[in-house]
């Protein structure tokens, strides 16, 4: 995982995760648990202990995939793939 960040704008949340490769469930997996933190049902400290723990039973439910969607993908230039620009962007994502 190379970025995580996080922001609000009235009653809507964005995640933004950027990573060299993504394992299934993951995003839904670390979404669930920063969500546990957000509505105080753990502190803000508890994500690290579960990083040092490498233990997925002690983190959050898995979040329902409902309302999170991807909005982009970018490959390293060195494999000549297309880029696409067009996708959608949330009002308070930067370009």
């Amino acid at each position: 995982l190379l970025e995580a960040r996080v922001a609000r704008d009235r009653s809507m949340v964005a995640f933004t995760f950027r990573a060299n490769a993504f394992l299934h469930h993951m995003i839904r997996n670390i979404v669930g648990s920063l969500v546990y933190v957000g509505a105080g049902k753990q502190p803000g400290g508890w994500i690290a202990e579960l990083l040092v723990a490498k233990d997925r039973r002690l983190a959050a439910p898995t979040f329902a995939p409902d309302g999170l969607y991807l909005a982009g993908v970018e490959y390293d230039p060195a494999f000549g793939l297309p880029v696409f620009r067009d996708l959608p962007r949330l009002a308070f994502d930067s370009p």
